[in-house]
């Protein structure tokens, strides 16, 4: 499926669901004579290479010609301020409770007029990387900030002959390209932190006040998400790999987790080479609901720098990087101080040829789906075998906040938070996620999996054990027991993560994270219109009880 951005004169006005008021002032702005057209990588970073906060490193990119860049490109560095994450707190979802259209389109009004006084740059980019879904996106940006253009074209998928070709035969619905107007340099007077203002439903929005790249990426993620989510497909912030064999069948694992999980390694871990692996995307894809394919979104990654010292081998694939120190090396180069030294959270946009064994499209249908989690309660891997529970556990996904985060206000990183499907960036109900999945369980006989890939008790769990614990799954040698008595919860039995099912306290805790999940649901039904099954309650009930009768009894 593909997008629009041209209509016959008979189709345009408000009788056209394209359109909308907040779209209509995103999208006029990108007419605007203070607009220049960015119409490729290389100009983008000639541009880039010239801005006033940039430093050229002396770091050649990788295959700098397939990917567009001049033959001779460095990788690129441009550091942002205080502000080094993500700010949930200024988003604004239009149709969302408290959210006044009139209001938040005289706002955008005011800060577009604003921005007439200074010269933009923009571009366009599609998202999605198979006929089967690709959309169009447009960024219009002051040209002070080239390098978070720069770095949009190599985080998406810039317009190319073949590419073009790929989007021209997809079939078009009834939507509209996605519109993303930028300008970090103005702050609305009553929103200090930024504004995120989105409309999800019209395919447009506008980030006011942010620096971070951060933001541009997942803006365009979330209503390429929202698009794809009301066209027959589950929309997906996690990675995916697949397994291939000749004499059964494939394997494909879905991970679903925030930043700092461990989604990524466990994507891209090669398993010392034992089998013959693909990679889909370690951040952002889209499932078929009917023949359970996946699409990935983006050609590259956008990964933290705190594992990649300058001797890690990582570093090759960087393009433009975001957040990190600079120093010379022996030879006089200027190169990266990155493990996080200056400032947490420093990122890099990677090139997809990080990845050897990277596929755009899994043609092989999903059968199993994994949620990270980060909660001390539970041991490193749990199966579920009931749709409804996996769903909730997906629903409920817990797990601790990360450097990917600008928090406002005193809030601890630390607490146990619930994130569903790990994705902070839905702009469509809840529940519609919930029944997607729970669907994709059902019918297509998923299997679910819990990892925790923080603490059991006091005791880290290293990386090694769930990658055994895959490898495990993928060769069928596993040995499940019950978990604690739980219905369709069973405990991958490991010698060096015994779980103590007896001990009343352990009990207590498991019960009482269960809780905290139940909670977030009464708590969501009591400040959404959204209104989620009574399924969901009913099951989180039912295993606190099977847990606490053992206790008191």
């Amino acid at each position: 499926m593909s997008t629009n951005n041209s209509y016959k004169l008979a189709d345009i006005g408000r009788s056209n669901p394209i359109f909308s008021q907040v779209r209509s002032t995103i999208e006029t702005a990108f007419y605007g004579n203070n607009m220049t057209h960015i119409p490729n990588v290389a100009t983008a970073y000639e541009l880039a290479v010239q801005g006033p906060g940039t430093i050229q490193t002396d770091l050649p990119i990788y295959r700098p010609t397939d990917l567009g860049l001049p033959a001779d490109a460095k990788m690129l560095i441009d550091n942002t301020g205080k502000v080094v994450g993500r700010t949930a707190q200024a988003r604004r979802i239009l149709g969302d409770e408290g959210v006044d259209e009139a209001d938040m389109a005289g706002r955008l009004r005011q800060a577009v007029y604003n921005g007439q006084q200074k010269h933009f740059i923009k571009t366009d980019v599609l998202v999605g990387l198979d006929e089967d879904f690709i959309v169009q996106a447009h960024l219009a940006i002051p040209d002070g900030y080239a390098n978070n253009l720069l770095s949009y074209m190599l985080n998406f998928q810039p317009i190319t002959e073949h590419y073009q070709k790929m989007f021209d035969n997809s079939v078009a619905y009834p939507e509209g390209d996605i519109y993303i107007y930028a300008d970090p340099s103005y702050h609305d007077p009553d929103y200090p932190d930024g504004l995120a203002l989105f409309d999800p439903k019209h395919n447009a929005a506008a980030i006011l006040g942010m620096p971070y790249f951060g933001e541009l990426k997942k803006s365009t993620l979330t209503l390429a998400w929202s698009i794809a989510h009301r066209h027959g497909y589950v929309s997906c912030h996690g990675g995916l790999k697949a397994f291939h064999f000749k004499d059964k069948q494939d394997q494909v694992f879905a991970m679903f987790g925030l930043s700092g999980s461990g989604k990524s390694t466990l994507t891209h871990a090669k398993h010392g080479y034992k089998y013959d692996i693909t990679v889909l995307h370690d951040d952002a894809f889209v499932i078929n609901r009917k023949n359970g394919s996946s699409v990935a979104l983006e050609p590259s990654y956008f990964d933290k720098t705190n594992d990649y010292p300058m001797t890690s081998d990582e570093t090759k694939y960087f393009m433009t990087i975001q957040n990190v120190g600079v120093t010379l090396d022996d030879q006089g180069r200027k190169v990266l101080v990155t493990e996080d030294l200056r400032n947490g959270n420093g990122r890099t946009i990677k090139s997809r040829y990080a990845s050897t064994n990277r596929v755009d499209k899994e043609n092989a249908p999903i059968n199993a789906i994994f949620w990270i989690m980060k909660d001390d309660s539970l041991p490193p891997v749990i199966k579920v075998d009931d749709p409804v529970l996996a769903a909730t556990f997906g629903a409920t996904l817990a797990t601790k906040r990360s450097s990917a985060e600008n928090i406002v206000g005193d809030v601890d990183r630390n607490a146990l938070v619930i994130e569903p499907f790990a994705n902070p960036f839905r702009v469509y109900p809840l529940s519609e996620d919930y029944h997607d999945f729970k669907a994709l369980f059902e019918e297509r006989h998923l299997d679910c999996y819990l990892l925790n890939t923080g603490f059991f008790g006091d005791k880290k769990i290293p990386k090694e054990i769930t990658l055994g614990a895959l490898e495990a799954i993928v060769n069928n040698t596993t040995e499940w027991e019950s978990f604690a008595g739980c219905d369709h919860m069973q405990n991958l039995k490991l010698a060096d993560f015994p779980v103590d099912y007896d001990n009343t306290d352990y009990r207590q805790l498991v019960a009482t994270r269960l809780g905290i999940r139940a909670n977030f649901v009464d708590q969501y039904q009591h400040t959404h219109n959204d209104r989620l099954p009574h399924e969901i309650t009913d099951i989180l009930v039912k295993l606190q009880r099977q847990l606490t009768d053992k206790v008191t009894r």
